[in-house]
């Protein structure tokens, strides 16, 4: 009876037929299982299927990312030659900066211009010309957008002090040339009434630091005058003559000037920096002849002004009518 109130449960039959006709296998298997197993496999297909597609995803993503890290080095490589060029020209022009500013300290020099806004107590622009000392030091830095960013901002205000400060040297050495320009031509053939060919005006401007006449309590005669400037102030002619001697002169007068201007009379200028004129050179009054210095028998720039008659020093304080 009990039989009765039992549900049977459903069975699968499964035939295994030999091909070569032997005995036919038979299993049976419960409902249940077979679906169970079904499931599994089901089960197992779709996990392989994930992980296969989460392996092939990896796979292609790792890709990727090498790809994009990569590429991110090729352009930081690319960036970091770009900076290096960038910094290399930022120190070139530097460079080229402080070359330019040791030749404007030079002109300013031979000029007798006044020194540079910038100069330091030495009268030099800054930078200061190099000294022979190479001592360096300290840790290097790869230069970076910061500090090339930097020194680019530095190098744009010394060109802005430097273009200002050259056209200040403009505007200096124009109002010297026309001061020279119209030293040349006072007067015509006179200046005051004084022929041309009779010294008239000063030889440079400046301070007389030593005059004509006996100096040292009595222990040296001085056959001229000293006129004290910077180094580098132009020295021009008093009259109009020939140069008669250009040069070095070993008695201590330095590098010098002597000019013949007739019927006895001879100027001389010494110690001078450098001389423009040649022998045999005719001049005007006011002419551009050399540059102070202190060359010679000198303690300091100055240019040491004779004016002779018939060979004999007589005192310049009489012929400096300008």
């Amino acid at each position: 009876m009990g039989d009765g109130n039992t549900k049977q449960q459903k069975e699968y039959t499964i035939k295994l037929i030999p091909s070569d006709g032997g005995d036919v296998k038979v299993v049976r298997l419960p409902k249940q299982l077979l679906l169970g197993a079904i499931g599994s496999v089901l089960v197992g297909a779709l996990l392989l299927v994930g992980a296969s597609s989460y392996a092939v995803y990896s796979t292609f993503q790792n890709r990727s990312e090498r790809a994009d890290v990569a590429e991110l080095k090729e352009v930081n490589r690319i960036q970091q030659e770009q900076l290096l060029q960038l910094s290399k020209k930022a120190s070139a022009l530097q460079d080229e900066l402080d070359q330019l500013t040791r030749m404007e300290t030079e002109l300013r020099h031979i000029s007798g211009a006044s020194p540079a806004a910038d100069a330091g107590a030495n009268g030099e622009a800054a930078p200061a010309e190099v000294s022979d000392q190479q001592g360096q030091g300290g840790p290097t830095v790869r230069p970076d957008i910061e500090n090339i960013g930097q020194t680019l901002d530095a190098l744009e205000k010394s060109i802005a002090a430097r273009k200002a400060s050259l056209l200040q040297l403009k505007e200096e050495l124009d109002a010297q040339q026309k001061e020279l320009g119209a030293l040349g031509q006072i007067g015509g053939l006179t200046v005051n009434g004084i022929a041309n060919t009779t010294p008239a005006i000063w030889p440079a401007h400046g301070s007389v630091s030593s005059p004509f006449g006996l100096r040292w309590g009595g222990s040296d005669f001085h056959p001229g005058m000293d006129i004290a400037n910077d180094m580098g102030t132009p020295i021009v002619a008093t009259a109009d003559g020939t140069v008669t001697y250009a040069g070095w002169n070993s008695g201590g007068y330095g590098n010098m000037v002597d000019i013949d201007h007739g019927n006895g009379v001879m100027t001389r200028y010494g110690h001078a920096m450098q001389v423009v004129v040649t022998s045999g050179q005719q001049v005007k009054r006011g002419q551009l002849i050399a540059y102070m210095g202190s060359t010679g028998f000198s303690t300091g720039p100055h240019v040491h002004y004779e004016v002779r008659i018939n060979g004999s020093p007589v005192n310049p304080i009489g012929y400096l009518n300008q």
